[in-house]
């Protein structure tokens, strides 16, 4: 019986489909492999450590002893491949993977992902940008208290700001004094409704001057009536100055402040790219020059919009301002006239003119100037 011959190293080549020899990495890998070690030593009883997935990079062998020899471990330097060595990464071989100039331990499979931002860096940076920006804009309060910086200035805006805080000042003393008189017509009123109760206790327990007393009563019984009726005039002129005072025109002005903080940040901003612009202009100011550009632009556009805004709402306010003071500027002259002139009817009337009802007494809760 005749014995096969050896397999030679030629038997080992493979072929691809067309006739032509495959030269991959991985063939090349597996025959300098089984060179190197020594018999009767499987991959399976190998260590290998790669310093890496690319085909340049070199790695190193350690073949452990055969169960049940005494053999010392051997060592030989390979070339592996990728695919060769992503398997044995798979089979749990210890990998050392280059990242950039350094070099990180691994075991196991290798997960490769992009760098995420960290919230806390996000957070850092808008930090940086608040700072940055309230620095630009106290230098720009400062430099304009001193007089050594310029300002924008709309001349006609800012007069139009200035006459409306003015009559701000002017409607609030206004509003202090109606509440004034309103409390003080409210004790009056008081005053009289227990006089003329007082009369009228006086009039049913006084025979001989029953008539008098009766005549007084009625009186005071009348102008407390009246002067309920006033109150009921006075208090709804209050509420609708307060409205005015502490609501539309608050909300005005809120919106002015919003404009005068826009107008400092493109001030300020102006300044920087001015000062930039006397600069030399070279590789290193030019990028500057360009970002300040940006941010100025950004900051125009900004403050063109609220002075737009502004406009546009002193336009309304004066509006409405006219037509609100002009309905109650009436309405308190026709009340206070007919109350001192003692009539009654033109005071009723007055107030069916502006639809007010008067609560009738006992029936809600006290008002606030009632529980003053």
């Amino acid at each position: 019986m005749a014995q096969e011959s050896p397999k030679n190293s030629a038997a080992e080549i493979p072929v691809t489909s067309n006739g032509q020899l495959e030269d991959s990495h991985e063939y090349s890998f597996s025959r300098d492999l089984k060179r190197s070690l020594p018999g009767g030593l499987g991959l399976s009883e190998t260590k290998i450590t790669s310093h890496g997935f690319d085909s340049t990079k070199e790695g190193v062998v350690e073949a452990g002893p055969f169960p049940g020899s005494s053999a010392s471990p051997k060592s030989s330097v390979i070339s592996p491949s990728s695919a060769a060595a992503s398997r044995l990464a798979g089979q749990g071989s210890d990998l050392i993977i280059p990242t950039g100039n350094r070099v990180q331990q691994k075991s196991g499979p290798v997960v490769l992902a992009d760098e995420v931002k960290s919230p806390a860096m996000e957070k850092l940076e808008l930090v940086r940008k608040w700072s940055l920006n309230t620095y630009k804009c106290t230098r720009q309060i400062i430099s304009e208290k001193l007089g050594r910086g310029s300002r924008t200035v709309d001349l006609e805006l800012e007069a139009q700001i200035d006459i409306l805080r003015d009559n701000k000042k002017k409607y609030e003393n206004i509003l202090r004094l109606a509440q004034t008189l309103s409390t003080q017509l409210f004790q009056m009123v008081h005053t009289q409704r227990q006089l003329g109760d007082a009369f009228a206790d006086l009039s049913l327990k006084s025979l001989e001057l029953h008539e008098e007393f009766g005549y007084n009563a009625d009186t005071q019984k009348l102008l407390a009536k009246n002067g309920e009726t006033l109150l009921g005039a006075i208090n709804f002129f209050i509420a609708s100055v307060n409205t005015l005072v502490n609501k539309t025109i608050e909300d005005t002005l809120l919106t002015v402040k919003q404009y005068e903080s826009a107008r400092i940040e493109y001030d300020a901003y102006r300044t920087d790219l001015e000062e930039l612009n006397l600069g030399p202009r070279d590789a290193n100011t030019l990028p500057k020059i360009e970002q300040s550009q940006q941010l100025f632009q950004v900051h125009k556009e900004k403050y063109d919009k609220m002075r737009n805004d502004v406009s546009i709402k002193l336009k309304f306010l004066e509006e409405n301002k006219v037509k609100v003071l002009h309905n109650q500027l009436v309405l308190f002259h026709n009340a206070i006239a007919a109350y001192f002139a003692g009539n009654q009817k033109q005071l009723e009337q007055t107030l069916k003119q502006f639809h007010i009802k008067l609560k009738t007494p006992g029936a809600d809760a006290p008002s606030w100037l009632e529980e003053q």
